[in-house]
């Protein structure tokens, strides 16, 4: 069964109109979160950011919402990432060498092992 728990939006930065989608949101979800994937990522890694709303209220102010950073991590089950790697395997690039295909595929393992490290 699948439960909702926030929503994403491309971004690539919090914009204005953001807050109005969280509250409509919150009809259906108490505390929703929402995720930023940066579909045009320029590091190697992950490209999401993730935040929740929160309600500001400041002296002589009337309230208002902001949203917060939340730290995140995607991560998969064993099997997942084996499916993964078994996906990419059979996906192959005509264009571009097997040797070259080869040296991207380690230079990128490499790249996210020393992420992770």
């Amino acid at each position: 069964r699948e439960k909702l728990v926030g929503w994403y939006s491309t971004g690539p930065k919090i914009r204005p109109g953001d807050l109005k989608i969280d509250q409509l949101v919150r009809r259906y979800c108490a505390h929703p979160v929402m995720v930023i994937i940066d579909v045009k990522p320029k590091e190697l890694g992950i490209p999401t950011e993730a935040y929740y709303g929160v309600e500001e209220i400041l002296e002589g102010k009337q309230q208002q919402w902001t949203f917060t950073h939340v730290p995140c991590e995607i991560g998969a089950t064993e099997p997942e990432e084996v499916g993964v790697e078994h996906l990419l395997r059979d996906v192959k690039d005509t264009t571009i060498s097997t040797l070259a295909n080869q040296v991207a595929q380690k230079l990128g393992s490499l790249k996210g092992l020393a992420a992770r490290l």
